[in-house]
C-alpha cells in the first residue's frame, strides 16, 4: 500500500518519538487531532502502528522486519520462570520470607492447581506501614484474589504480555490455564513471567542481531 506523505510523516514520528499521544503528533504536524483520525486508522489497519489505552501510539515496524516478526512470534510457553507459592493459610509474615529468601517480587497464593491470589512487595509494604504484625495478619487479607488478578496464558506472546506489566503498572504476572472445577472457575498455575524476563528476552535478541553483524 502507498503511503501519503502525510502518513509517511505520523510513522516517522511514532517511530523516534512512541509512545506518542495523538494530540502530541497533531501538535508536530500543526493539525487538529480530528484532522489525523483517517491517518492513524490507515497506520493501524495496515500494522505500521498500534495504540494502547494510556500509553499511545507506538510503532510495530514493516510486516517483513526480521526482529519484528521474532518478537511478535515469541510466546509466553518459551520464557516462564518458576513460580514461589505460598499457602492460602499462611501470613503475610509468610509471604516476605518467601519474598527474601527466594528474591523475588512477588508470591502467589494457594496451589498448583488452584491459584487464589498475588502477594507482590507493595503488597506487604501496605501492611508494614501500617505498624500491623505481619504474623497476626492472614495472607487473604494483603493479597488480591483471582477475582482482580491480572495473568498470562501459555500460548501469549511476549509483547501482549509486555503491554499489561506497562498498562496495570504491575511486575509480574502468573501464567495459568483458566479452568472450571465444580462449577467455579480455577486457575492452574505454571509459572511466572517478570519485568526480568522481557528484559532477558530483548537482551537475546538484541545480542542475537549483533551478532549477526558481527559475522
Amino acid at each position: 500500500m502507498q503511503l501519503t506523505s502525510r502518513q509517511k510523516e505520523i510513522s516517522e514520528i511514532v517511530r523516534d518519538e512512541g509512545p506518542i499521544t495523538g494530540d502530541a503528533i497533531a501538535s508536530r504536524l500543526h493539525v487538529t487531532r480530528s484532522a489525523l483520525r483517517g491517518d492513524l486508522a490507515v497506520l493501524m489497519t495496515i500494522g505500521l502502528i498500534a495504540a494502547r489505552r494510556k500509553l499511545g501510539y507506538f510503532y510495530l515496524g514493516d510486516a517483513d522486519d526480521p526482529v519484528a516478526k521474532e518478537i511478535s512470534r515469541t510466546m509466553v510457553s518459551d520464557h516462564l520462570s518458576r513460580p514461589i507459592l505460598v499457602r492460602s493459610d499462611a501470613n503475610a509474615y509468610d509471604a516476605a520470607v518467601l519474598l527474601f529468601t527466594e528474591d523475588v517480587g512477588t508470591v502467589f497464593v494457594g496451589e498448583e492447581n488452584d491459584l487464589i491470589g498475588i502477594v507482590s512487595r507493595k503488597d506487604l509494604l501496605k501492611a508494614a506501614m501500617g505498624r500491623e504484625d505481619l504474623q497476626k495478619i492472614p495472607i487473604s487479607m494483603v493479597m488480591t484474589p483471582k477475582s482482580k488478578m491480572i495473568y498470562a496464558e501459555l500460548n501469549e506472546d511476549m509483547v501482549s504480555v509486555a503491554q499489561k506489566l506497562i498498562d496495570y503498572e504491575i511486575d509480574c504476572l502468573p501464567v495459568v490455564t483458566a479452568a472450571e472445577r465444580n462449577g467455579e472457575k480455577c486457575y492452574i498455575l505454571h509459572g511466572r513471567i517478570s519485568k526480568t524476563n522481557i528484559t532477558r528476552l530483548f537482551m537475546e535478541l538484541g545480542l542475537g542481531n549483533r551478532r549477526k553483524h558481527l559475522l
